[in-house]
């Protein structure tokens, strides 16, 4: 299929009419970044990005991806609780030799397994990313771009972003310049309550109910709105009470007790506060640990007893690496359809996520098998991305800087680096996208896009020595629309590359 001419055309006065309302909205809904570098408590925000427009997305594949949301889930429950699958591709003998984020990882978790896990059961509020991909002479599919395992943003404002589209056309009927904006092609987008739900489902099985949900966050968090509207629907609807804390003021308000209880010291409470769950919105990265002493305090949830969204091996799990290694083949099939692992999952779901992988490989076997002149050559022609072992956008390596990267990179280094076939999506797609400014105002501009779309996934597994891992609790969570101009290689709201956006669904 082709997907429609987009976006319909306004005049200046309609398009200047829908901007003020989307942007009134945006402000009046929370949809919002804290200004920069603010100290508590915060005195200014400005909208986040997002598009005039919802943007095409086949119906087909959005609800495949969406279908493909639980066997995903099963699979990284399974891969997070394989220890010798991890060390084999994260260990000593693997990517820990070449990056240092993830030895020191790795060794936390091995020290913590070998101590005792406290808590067999591990929690997951994930994400996997797709992109749209022409293959010649066959239907348009999609791609998966990354499977996010830990710090998964922007649910609660993709949730808000679908509703001011959809307040958009119940006020304006988008002055009727596309017989696709329809509400029945206006997909529900209900992330708050799924992942607020799936956090309560976590405090539920940790068995106390007056303990409380523990928010691990950056200091002067931008993104902060996004993450208070998880907090206020887990407070309200759930009658969970939650305490934010940065990796600084764990060092002095964490505690363990004898039998490993977390406790938090906060202004909250007169007491201590016991935490059923620690969600991490921080520590995805080597930035989220500027001191040593940050990585003892990680060190200390890991070992308690709550119950931690992600555990240590579920955010390894989610390394480039770990999703090269699936697509190697009958690796998949095995975590999948081997009894070891819990029932086999049916061969057209399994067919259905193997169709999904893009052509991957490790950096250093790749420069082995067709040598590295060779590897430069199709990097600058745009046929690979360079990915290392990194969340949060701004990492890759892409089409002209291949060759002078590979040139200076270590040999030694190249372990901790894939290969991945390059995602080649439609052309033509244009949006209305639009910025907050300096001094108050609201930037437009219209560009051709591409849109990633990424499906929510909450779960719950426990692992138990010598049997298969027993997933408790699996649900899709709806969506996020990330939507940037073609131009950009990177795709992160946070780190200004992208709007955020919701689909249209088109038929055909």
């Amino acid at each position: 299929m082709s997907l429609p001419a987009w976006p319909p055309q306004l005049t200046d006065d309609q398009r200047q009419a829908l901007t003020a309302e989307a942007t009134n909205y945006a402000l009046a809904k929370g949809l919002l970044f804290a200004g920069a570098d603010q100290e508590p408590p915060l005195a200014t925000a400005h909208h986040s990005p997002f598009s005039l427009f919802p943007s095409p997305f086949p119906r087909r594949l959005f609800e495949q991806a969406k279908t493909l949301q639980s066997t995903y889930n099963i699979l990284y429950a399974r891969v997070a609780t394989d220890y010798d699958f991890l060390e084999r591709v994260l260990g000593e003998q693997g990517v820990s030799r070449a990056d240092p984020f993830v030895r020191r990882l790795w060794k936390m978790y091995k020290d913590c397994r070998d101590e005792g896990l406290a808590q067999p059961i591990h929690m997951g509020i994930v994400r996997s990313d797709y992109l749209l991909h022409n293959s010649e002479g066959e239907p348009l599919s999609m791609r998966q771009v990354e499977f996010n395992a830990i710090g998964c943003a922007f649910g609660p404002h993709s949730q808000i972003v679908g509703t001011l589209h959809r307040f958009l056309f119940d006020l304006t009927g988008y002055f009727g310049v596309s017989p696709l904006l329809t509400p029945e092609n206006f997909p529900p987008n209900y992330t708050i309550p799924a992942m607020a739900s799936g956090m309560a489902d976590g405090h539920a099985a940790y068995g106390v109910p007056s303990a409380w949900v523990l928010f691990i966050v950056s200091e002067k968090e931008n993104n902060i709105f996004d993450q208070r509207w998880l907090e206020y629907a887990v407070v309200q609807n759930h009658n969970i009470r939650v305490v934010r804390q940065t990796y600084d003021e764990l060092l002095t308000n964490a505690s363990l007790s004898p039998t490993r209880q977390l406790f938090i010291r906060t202004p909250l409470s007169p007491e201590p506060v016991e935490i059923a769950v620690v969600y991490f919105r921080a520590g995805w990265a080597p930035s989220s640990f500027p001191r040593e002493e940050h990585f003892d305090a990680r060190h200390t949830l890991e070992r308690s007893r709550a119950i931690k969204c992600p555990t240590l091996p579920l955010q390894l799990s989610g390394s480039k690496k770990i999703q090269q290694e699936l697509a190697a083949p009958g690796a998949l099939e095995s975590f999948l359809s081997d009894p070891k692992y819990g029932t086999p999952l049916p061969e057209e779901s399994i067919a259905a996520v193997r169709a999904t992988f893009a052509g991957m490989w490790g950096l250093d076997a790749l420069v082995a098998e067709r040598g590295l002149e060779t590897v430069k050559v199709s990097g600058a022609r745009k046929e690979l991305v360079l990915k290392p072992q990194r969340e949060g956008g701004g990492n890759n390596v892409y089409g002209a800087d291949i060759p002078s990267f590979l040139d200076t990179l270590p040999q030694d280094e190249r372990q901790a680096w894939i290969a991945m076939e390059t995602i080649v999506g439609p052309r033509g797609l244009r949006n209305h996208l639009v910025r907050a400014g300096v001094g108050g105002t609201s930037r437009f501009v219209e560009e051709e896009i591409v849109s990633e779309l990424g499906i929510f996934g909450t779960m719950l597994f426990k692992e138990s020595d010598g049997k298969p891992v027993e997933v408790l609790k699996d649900k899709e969570a709806g969506y996020l629309l990330r939507t940037k101009e073609i131009v950009n290689n990177e795709g992160g709201v946070g780190v200004g590359f992208s709007v955020l956006d919701s689909v249209v669904l088109v038929d055909g």
